[in-house]
């Protein structure tokens, strides 16, 4: 049987600090982010939906892409353990400064959307979403996938 996989992009703007880094990703700066967000029906449920669709793609848009447009996008994703947490806190012109409890990196970025955002978001479709391809640049991105 065929395995079907619905896939969305979504874009984001963040600023981010890598805490402890050996090079310039150690200081304040920013992405133009890209999600992929890959999306199944849950193994119960592994068939289309009456269109031939996984889901619609603005389902997708709406529930994560809204959660990344509203958290997120032109916002600063800070480590909880960022000595400098309390100095963007107190920036001008600032989004709440979304505050993790991870080291934000790509890797952790899209992992946390996996496990964590995207299973409440996604919580009564019937569809699962497993794997998050995150690009942080144009030339680099990670993988996380469920297994």
């Amino acid at each position: 049987m065929a395995k079907i996989q619905a896939v969305r992009k979504c874009k984001f703007d963040a600023g981010h600090r890598v805490v402890n880094h050996e090079s310039k990703c150690r200081t304040l700066h920013g992405h133009e982010y890209w999600a992929h967000i890959y999306a199944e029906a849950e193994e119960s449920h592994n068939k289309l939906d009456s269109l031939g669709r996984v889901i619609d793609f603005s389902d997708i848009k709406d529930r994560i892409g809204g959660w990344l447009d509203d958290k997120w996008d032109h916002n600063m994703i800070i480590w909880k353990e960022d000595p400098n947490l309390p100095l963007i806190q107190q920036c001008d012109g600032l989004k709440e400064t979304y505050v993790t409890d991870f080291n934000p990196t790509a890797e952790n970025l899209a992992r946390y959307l996996l496990e964590e955002i995207c299973p409440t978001l996604m919580n009564g479709t019937n569809i699962k979403i497993v794997k998050i391809r995150l690009y942080e640049t144009t030339n680099c991105y990670v993988d996380v996938s469920l297994d």
